[in-house]
């Protein structure tokens, strides 16, 4: 009997410490991609790359959220974009369950399943994910 943890728990921790880098202090978000037990990129939530952050400038907000962030999904798509990294077929592990913008990102990237801490905001994309075969898995507790 091992006291490791899990691959899934292991990688989420490590989405949880991404987080820690969030410079929007309204969610802490972070996210791993990983394929074949590797890390291939991260990301958190942060403003536009050169602009100041929330934190130093204030928030942007529209509907009840700050649009001044790039969401951590997204910041974790780019990074593998300007690396050269292919992520079709990845998983990856996100605190929070991605808005409908970053799971429609998520899903042309080509990412095949989904691992989420808490579900936040939309329904939309659990009906979506069932249509195009992306699995969803909330680690409650991670």
């Amino acid at each position: 009997m091992s006291d490791r943890v899990s691959w899934e728990s292991y990688f989420m921790n490590i989405a949880q410490e991404v987080a820690s880098r969030s410079t929007c202090d309204r969610k802490f978000v972070g996210s791993v991609i990983v394929r074949d037990k590797r890390i291939l990129s991260t990301g958190y939530n942060g403003s536009i790359r050169g602009l100041p952050h929330c934190n130093e400038a204030g928030h942007e907000m529209e509907n009840d959220h700050c649009v001044r962030t790039v969401h951590a999904e997204a910041n974790a798509i780019v990074q593998s974009a300007a690396n050269g990294v292919r992520i079709e077929g990845a998983e990856i592990f996100v605190t929070a369950s991605p808005c409908y913008n970053c799971f429609k990102m998520i899903a042309n990237s080509g990412i095949k399943k989904i691992y989420f801490g808490e579900f936040y905001r939309d329904e939309r994309i659990r009906e979506h994910a069932d249509e195009l075969g992306i699995e969803l898995v909330h680690l409650d507790g991670s």
